[in-house]
């Protein structure tokens, strides 16, 4: 991961974020409005990836995680994964949901588990990602984010 910085993602980042999503066919949906909770991996001044959260009380969606082809299998995905839990964390986030359709490998090592979908809160059944058809038959996972 030489060379790359995990910072909060500026307003004038979200257009190249949101391209990165459609390459990596993650729904840009309602990013705008989470901007806030929002991380961006970069080399020098260029977005290489991104992860953001959707904070709904004490849960919360772990959203638009995606790297760049050319730096997967680099660490970044993990980096931004620990920014955005750490942000979960510091926001009083108490449980943590994320949907996926090619990554249910990738997010146990933090912690996720998968559950079934009637489960998930209804505040975070409201999101965008939530309601989207893309999502219906995604995995549901889960982590308990302990208290601080």
């Amino acid at each position: 991961m030489s060379g790359i910085t995990i910072t909060r993602a500026q307003m004038d980042d979200l257009d190249v974020v949101e391209a990165l999503l459609e390459r990596a066919q993650l729904l840009p949906d309602g990013l705008r409005q989470h901007a806030d909770h929002l991380f961006v991996a970069r080399v020098g001044n260029r977005v290489v990836g991104c992860a953001g959260l959707e904070v709904y009380g004490d849960a919360a969606l772990l959203r638009s995680v995606a790297v760049e082809a050319e730096h997967r299998s680099s660490g970044v995905g993990g980096a931004l994964t620990r920014a955005a839990l750490d942000e979960a964390a510091r926001s009083g986030v108490a449980v943590l949901y994320l949907f996926t359709k090619t990554a249910e490998r990738f997010f146990p090592r933090f912690g996720f588990d998968i559950v079934d979908r009637a489960g998930v809160p209804a505040t975070v059944q409201s999101s965008v990602e939530f309601a989207h058809a893309c999502c219906a038959g995604a995995v549901v996972m889960r982590k308990m984010i302990a208290a601080r």
